[in-house]
């Protein structure tokens, strides 16, 4: 049985090599994908390595040395503890990533089966997609509020938030690229050879579907992250003495006029890194798009 299935992607794999030099040369051609590219591996590498990296104790409160100015006590100065503030902005953007990273997976993973389940599956599509609708209609931050009043607040209540505002958005892209590739001659050999619905998914529909989903995850992970550094700047997140950007912005509100960084330098890494993903995200849906590659 697999030498009759196998002759459908004989052919696939000298296509998929080329096809993976021609992104990869058009990607190293763009200077602002390989700028985004190089800021994303910085971060995941400082969030990484942050407890190496860090010169002091992100939690050890030194009282006689607060709201320190950049260069007077530290590289970057110190925050209203008297923290440092390399120290506490390693330590926010590890957990600022983790808790994107968590809510893409989460939310990705779920709306990626609802969206599959909606192509293939014709009679299920009306049902799931106006429920798709519903929670499309609710903003992030609604999600939020909602679940901080029922699990109080923390990072556990934002990544449930994100991952839900995430859900529908990622079944809308995998049901729309799923169609078009179950219209393809290839499905009907497939379905025609006997094989069963989860193998034609994951073998025929899933490979063909992973530029738009890679794409989609790159900007979303920007959107999530701002999203995420919102409801925490409103309370709603990490909680302290958790380091987390949002919170680390909001910490420094009252601090604006005369210690304006404590405030300035999260909210700058969160506008690099969000950036970073979007335009990388960008240059990725050009590349892998044949039509903008023509």
């Amino acid at each position: 049985m697999s030498s009759v299935s196998d002759p459908l992607q004989q052919n696939l794999p000298p296509v998929a090599v080329a096809r993976r030099v021609s992104v990869l040369r058009m990607l190293l051609s763009d200077v602002g994908a390989c700028i985004a590219l190089a800021l994303v591996v910085l971060a995941v590498l400082g969030a990484a390595f942050a407890p190496w990296l860090s010169p002091t104790d992100p939690y050890g409160n030194d009282l006689a040395n607060t709201l320190k100015p950049p260069g007077e006590f530290g590289l970057l100065g110190t925050d209203g503890q008297g923290r440092d503030m390399i120290t506490r902005l390693l330590f926010g953007l590890r957990t600022t990533l983790l808790m994107g990273l968590a809510s893409v997976v989460i939310g990705g993973l779920i709306g990626g089966v609802i969206g599959f389940a909606a192509a293939y599956y014709p009679r299920l599509s009306g049902l799931l997609m106006r429920l798709m609708d519903v929670l499309l209609s609710f903003p992030a931050i609604l999600f939020g509020l909602a679940i901080a009043a029922i699990f109080g607040p923390g990072l556990p209540a934002v990544i449930i938030a994100l991952a839900i505002a995430t859900i529908p958005l990622m079944a809308r892209v995998v049901r729309g690229s799923a169609l078009v590739v179950l219209q393809q001659g290839y499905i009907e050999a497939a379905r025609s050879l006997g094989l069963g619905d989860l193998h034609i998914i994951l073998r025929y529909v899933l490979p063909n579907c992973l530029s738009a989903i890679f794409v989609f995850v790159t900007l979303r992970f920007g959107q999530v992250i701002l999203l995420g550094a919102a409801l925490s700047f409103l309370g709603l997140g990490a909680q302290p003495p958790t380091a987390e950007l949002g919170a680390m912005a909001a910490d420094g509100r009252n601090f604006l006029f005369f210690a304006p960084h404590v405030s300035v330098l999260p909210s700058i890494v969160i506008f690099v890194i969000v950036l970073a993903f979007n335009v990388l995200g960008d240059a990725l849906r050009d590349a892998l798009d044949p039509k903008l590659r023509k």
